[in-house]
């Protein structure tokens, strides 16, 4: 069959069949006989291995924190601990107990949180080596009465950002204000409560969005600039931190990500400045190494409308419902390879809401019940952000080598 916009060597049809990372994914699929989520591993480690050699190409030295809370699978942090390639970003204290069990060391793990309560300060400031980003001035203030003196980094918000599409729910700074980090209205109070408890800040960190392609890149550069200019008041900074939020393409209209122009714009700003690079992307290092297969239930047509359903619904996978960004629904055994003989469907998962589609009026092989469809890119804020609604949230997940 003709090769498709998604397809790549590690992806691609063979004899008529679905294979992902060297494997049959409708083999382990009637296998697993329920939701399967697939990852690999040497999908990851090339990702990293891109982003790692962007990095280079900057001339400043730089680190990588993995965003833990894209994807918590233990055998996939366990690997990303291994490799010694990246450290990890946490956002919680569950995520820090389950980075260490899983082999990062404090001194490797970045903490970039929200409304963080006293009792998760307390179980945080256990790690002296923990890097610790607080993203409110009480979060200074807690941190300054519990230990005076220790080195702290601090999340502020550019009133610039970026986010796949544009999408406003995609942007972590920008126009309308947000929760996240101190703005400059705020920095001064933000710089005093730190000196009256002694704190050292040696990190300044921003992340302005998510999902950004290169339509984006200029504008993600200009909130790096907007970002950069807190550093002036901070001498003992160390680390800038510039968040992650790389993209990966969603529809076939959208082109990879250009890493030389994004490690271009860091190398502009970052040239003359004695710091290094901090990076914490999640999506870009596990999105497009992951899918998650289910098997398809019923079709039949209503009124106008072939709907096709599968034995999983968004509370699996919620981002192509609560961010518009699509999983690419693909055919694990196609009946037909001619995309003439191909049929408008609607894939509906099996929630007991209106807003369960997997995709809608899409072009598909004829479909029958006990097919398998993948559905692609869920590799990140899939499974980690899956619920129990509807008592439907069993599912398997597979690290393949």
């Amino acid at each position: 069959m003709p090769r498709l916009w998604w397809e790549r060597p590690d992806l691609c049809y063979e004899d008529g069949r679905l294979r992902f990372a060297g494997h049959d994914v409708a083999m382990l699929a009637k296998e697993a006989d329920g939701p399967l989520y697939l990852y690999s591993a040497a999908r990851v480690r090339a990702n990293i291995g891109r982003v790692r050699d962007a990095l280079v190409a900057t001339g400043t030295p730089f680190r990588i924190y993995y965003a833990m809370k894209a994807n918590r699978h233990a055998p996939l942090l366990t690997m990303l601990a291994g490799t010694g390639l990246c450290g990890v970003d946490i956002c919680s204290p569950g995520e820090l107990d389950h980075a260490i069990a899983c082999g990062f060391r404090p001194d490797r793990i970045s903490f970039t949180g929200t409304g963080v309560a006293p009792r998760d300060l307390d179980r945080l400031l256990v790690h002296d080596a923990l890097t610790i980003n607080c993203d409110t001035i009480g979060m200074i203030r807690r941190i300054g009465e519990r230990v005076p003196g220790r080195a702290i980094g601090i999340r502020v918000n550019p009133a610039r950002g970026v986010g796949y599409d544009d999408s406003e729910r995609l942007t972590y700074a920008g126009a309308q204000t947000t929760k996240f980090g101190i703005y400059r209205e705020q920095w001064g109070e933000a710089l005093a409560v730190a000196r009256a408890h002694d704190l050292r800040i040696t990190s300044l960190h921003f992340h302005v969005g998510c999902g950004y392609l290169d339509q984006q890149l200029d504008s993600w550069e200009a909130a790096i600039e907007a970002g950069l200019s807190f550093l002036a008041d901070l001498p003992d900074a160390r680390t800038v931190n510039v968040g992650g939020g790389l993209g990966v393409p969603h529809r076939a209209s959208d082109s990879p990500l250009n890493l030389a122009k994004w490690a271009a714009a860091l190398r502009r700003h970052f040239a003359d400045r004695s710091v290094e690079i901090a990076v914490e992307p999640g999506d870009y290092l596990v999105k497009d190494a992951g899918m998650l297969v289910l098997g398809v239930t019923d079709v039949e047509r209503k009124r106008d409308t072939l709907f096709v359903s599968v034995d999983g619904g968004f509370n699996l996978h919620p981002e192509p419902v609560f961010y518009n960004l699509p999983c690419e629904p693909v055919a694990c055994v196609p009946r037909s390879a001619d995309s003439a003989n191909w049929q408008r469907c609607t894939i509906a998962g099996n929630i007991n809401e209106a807003l369960d589609l997997w995709a809608k009026d899409v072009a598909m092989p004829p479909q029958q019940e006990n097919d398998f469809i993948a559905f692609l890119n869920a590799g990140g804020y899939g499974a980690a952000m899956s619920s129990h609604h509807c008592m439907r949230s069993h599912f398997i997940e597979m690290l393949l080598a």
